[in-house]
């Protein structure tokens, strides 16, 4: 069970029971209440596809090579160019491809540097970074676009309320990283000792990443990760000190991505009262990224498919070398077996002359040749084609077949279609529909009249304190900060609906400091205690997984505690302040 089995398991057996039905499964997709579902899911795969396809170019690693050559090997320095890299970029691209890119590149970074002996303060930086920066803009993230959505607010707006307690955040967070939480030489020393790239490598052409077997020592290295050091050291250092560019295909993603986010923001900022779907927008720019990609990769063919066929070679290669040498380790071993058991019988014979037989039938398999051995197959693919037969097609191989000519012929769409979040689709849609059926079912109005209560005693300050708490908080227990967006925005909107009945009205301060509020611990809410508390918490950990670095669920929340603790009374502090200076005690407007 994991996080997309879950939610569709519990609205199966919902529906099964009859405890929901129609009117939820269609809300919970189609849309209630100004939250629509389906326009949310496309807008942000869209966008998300022009945003993967500009990484997927290497735009984000050459980017991040560029800093890194600014900053030298003056260690603070290179920490705060890339700390302000990554805050920019996120703010623009939003946080997957930031994670994608800048988490491997941080490993090679950190592996090839002898004087870093952890990486944990620069993974965890960049981790912390990429969701406080994504909460600037709608785009940057799918709970932004729930929450604006829920609460009919332009995109302008939102990011006119967020980004002063945002930028203060990263601006304060900094030095607290610096100087108080990663304040060790062993993990930001003062002059990094970083390898030169040997000659050979600085003039070799750089080749495309996302071809398969384009760099087969680099595969083969991870998957072995006991291989050799240095030769694993060498690959990293290339990887960062020789990235791939493709210009053409960075710089019409970036034109693409620039033209789609501005068109979005006008036609928000534009539209009076009519809703218009997002997607509108983002599907058809999503379609022309698309079909450029496909474009260049077939004028392309012929040389990304020769990168890859030698590549192919050269792991083949690798692998039968590796396997002979297994073989032949085999061998030595029986043969060494095969003298000490001959000695032993020796001695056993002279004592018992009368069983002969009884002793040597033991042996018999030990006394097999080193050369029968060494020619037996090693899995069943080469017990089939040792055996005489052809090895039989079957779909399963026709598929593997075709997905590979793929991804020789179209790397760039491939790799973009590998990365999108398609796993968002499914778990978004089971979310709302569950926390639909608490709204049905009475539920979330209970909820309701729960932060009611609490925002009468504690009034603004407690509403905002108050939801900045429990929205970090249930993003580790209610489905990511996907799902405690969607819940949370259930609950306000029933809290409007509490207020418009009994006629008391909610203070404008009070109900936009709550929304923002519970805006910020949502973003922010991502590096808290779990991984669980985000999708981009579990990529994080996947990634770094597959670089061989691995995280701990209790080291996860016992480094991001202080730094979850800093954000969120700095940016609910801000928030506080600007709140009280902006807006009045007037009474808001229920629509």
């Amino acid at each position: 069970m994991n996080f997309i089995t879950a939610p569709l398991i519990a609205d199966l057996f919902l529906l099964a029971i009859l405890a929901i039905g129609r009117q939820e499964v269609y809300e919970g997709t189609i849309g209630a209440k100004s939250i629509v579902p389906y326009d949310i899911m496309l807008f942000f795969l869209s966008l998300a596809y022009i945003a993967i396809s500009v990484d997927a170019s290497g735009l984000i690693r050459w980017l991040a090579f560029k800093v890194l050559q600014k900053g030298g090997k003056v260690g603070h320095r290179l920490f705060f160019y890339l700390y302000a890299f990554f805050f920019a970029l996120t703010t623009f691209i939003g946080n997957d491809p930031v994670i994608l890119s800048g988490t491997a590149f941080l490993s090679y970074m950190t592996r090839v540097s002898s004087n870093i002996k952890h990486p944990r303060a620069w993974i965890y930086t960049q981790f912390s970074v990429a969701n406080i920066a994504s909460t600037i803009l709608v785009s940057s993230n799918p709970t932004n676009l729930v929450l604006a959505g829920a609460f009919e607010i332009s995109f302008i707006k939102y990011t006119a309320n967020v980004i002063v307690p945002v930028l203060v955040t990263g601006i304060v967070l900094f030095p607290f990283l610096l100087y108080i939480i990663f304040h060790d030489e062993s993990l930001i020393p003062a002059s990094i000792q970083m390898e030169d790239l040997p000659e050979e490598l600085k003039n070799r052409k750089p080749v495309n990443p996302n071809i398969p077997f384009a760099k087969g020592e680099v595969e083969d290295s991870e998957s072995y990760p006991n291989s050799d050091d240095e030769q694993e050291k060498k690959m990293s250092l290339e990887e960062i000190l020789n990235p791939f560019l493709d210009r053409k295909g960075a710089m019409f993603g970036a034109v693409i991505m620039a033209v789609t986010l501005i068109t979005v923001l006008v036609l928000n900022a534009t539209s009076q009262g009519s809703h218009r779907p997002v997607y509108w927008v983002t599907v058809p720019a999503a379609f022309v990224m698309f079909c450029f990609d496909l474009t260049m990769g077939w004028l392309n063919r012929e040389e990304t498919r020769k990168i890859a066929r030698e590549g192919r070679q050269r792991v083949e290669t690798v692998q039968a070398e590796r396997a002979e040498v297994r073989r032949q380790s085999i061998a030595s071993q029986h043969v060494s077996a095969t003298a000490s058991g001959e000695s032993d019988n020796s001695i056993e014979s002279a004592k018992e002359k009368t069983e002969p037989s009884i002793l040597t039938q033991p042996n018999e398999k030990s006394a097999e040749s080193p050369q029968t051995i060494a020619n037996e197959p090693t899995s069943d693919s080469d017990k089939i084609v040792g055996s005489g037969g052809k090895v039989p097609t079957t779909l399963q191989s026709l598929f593997a077949q075709y997905h590979r000519w793929a991804q020789e012929t179209f790397p760039t769409t491939m790799t973009v279609f590998h990365h999108l979040p398609f796993a968002l689709v499914p778990f978004a849609f089971c979310m709302f529909v569950l926390v639909q059926a608490l709204v049905t079912k009475g539920w979330v109005p209970v909820f309701a009249y729960g932060w009611d209560h609490w925002v009468e005693k504690t009034g603004t300050v407690g509403a905002i304190g108050g939801m900045g708490f429990m929205s970090v908080i249930l993003c580790n227990f209610a489905g990511t900060n996907i799902g405690t967006t969607i819940l949370i925005s259930r609950v306000i909107q029933a809290w409007q609906n509490i207020h418009k009945l009994n006629g008391i009205p909610i203070s404008n301060r009070t109900f936009w400091g709550t929304v923002y509020s519970m805006a910020i611990g949502v973003n922010y809410g991502a590096f808290s205690l779990a991984f669980s508390a985000s999708l981009a918490g579990m990529l994080w950990r996947d990634i770094l997984a597959r670089k061989h670095i691995h995280v701990g669920g209790l080291e996860f929340a016992r480094i991001n505690l202080p730094i979850i603790a800093i954000t969120m009374l700095v940016g609910l502090t801000v928030l506080t302040g600007q709140t009280y200076i902006m807006r009045t005690n007037l009474p808001y407007n229920v629509k």
